[in-house]
């Protein structure tokens, strides 16, 4: 199966969902989305008329994340705001998963593995939050039983595993540090080469391959110019955050200040 059937399929689905909340005046929701999926999902969505819609994945920075379609009633607000006030009516829960006494320390491969063998497709579940003692899981609700009932080991780890709220998610702090390098311009291909490490024409090809993320949205032009407070995303390497684009050195050149995220 091809990108193009698949997004098809995908776009398709969520006119259904939307056609759902406004016909049946109820709240709906796709599945787990990836970067690309909720760009494509966003450049689908975002100018339609009188559409409340949000990407919701259990915490503010998400990876990924599920598209909310909200009915007329609803309060304005993000959809976060929505399901606190009803819990109840929350799509998504966490399974907490412990290791217990005497088990080594999983990775997020380990984890994500030992779902995929139970037959759990990725799109059902979200980020995988992971301590040394454990990781906590987001999934969609409809499936928190079957983990709960099936999940046992992950890897040569035994297991205990729990249920708990949203609420007592427990988001690890993330690694950080600031940089500070100069560029020609502020070009998404030469913020991209200072923060990760590129080729200025290896940073275009990122670009063009579909790899790059500028503020949820996936890039499509190399020469985008960027402003600071922008979140720039490159698929398996990680993310930056543009601080800052302040004065110019000798050779007038751009001074930027990065927060890099690991």
């Amino acid at each position: 199966m091809n990108n193009n059937k698949e997004d098809k399929i995908l776009l398709s689905q969520i006119e259904d969902r939307i056609r759902q909340c406004e016909e049946r005046y109820m709240m709906t929701h796709t599945h787990f989305l990836d970067l690309r999926e909720r760009s494509l999902a966003e450049q689908t969505v975002r100018f339609r008329a009188g559409l409340r819609y949000d990407f919701y994945g259990g915490y503010e920075e998400a990876e990924r994340v599920i598209a909310v379609f909200l009915p007329e009633y609803a309060e304005d607000g993000p959809a976060a705001a929505f399901f606190a006030a009803d819990p109840e009516s929350d799509p998504l829960t966490v399974i907490r998963m412990e290791l217990r006494k005497g088990s080594p320390v999983l990775t997020h491969r380990d984890y994500l593995g030992a779902l995929m063998g139970l037959g759990i497709r990725r799109e059902m579940t979200g980020d995988i939050l992971v301590r040394k003692d454990g990781a906590d899981v987001i999934v969609l609700r409809e499936i928190a039983e079957y983990i709960l009932t099936h999940m046992a080991k992950a890897g040569r780890a035994n297991l205990s595993v729990r249920e708990i709220s949203i609420s007592g998610l427990a988001v690890p702090e993330q690694q950080r540090e600031e940089r500070f390098a100069s560029v020609s311009s502020l070009r998404t291909d030469s913020i991209l080469s200072a923060a990760f490490g590129l080729s200025r024409s290896g940073a275009a090809e990122a670009v063009r391959a579909g790899l790059v993320f500028v503020n949820g949205m996936e890039a499509s032009k190399p020469d985008r110019l960027l402003e600071p407070g922008d979140k720039l995303v490159l698929r398996h390497k990680g993310k930056t955050v543009l601080k800052s684009a302040d004065g110019r050195t000798a050779k007038g050149r751009i001074r930027i200040t990065l927060i890099r995220y690991r």
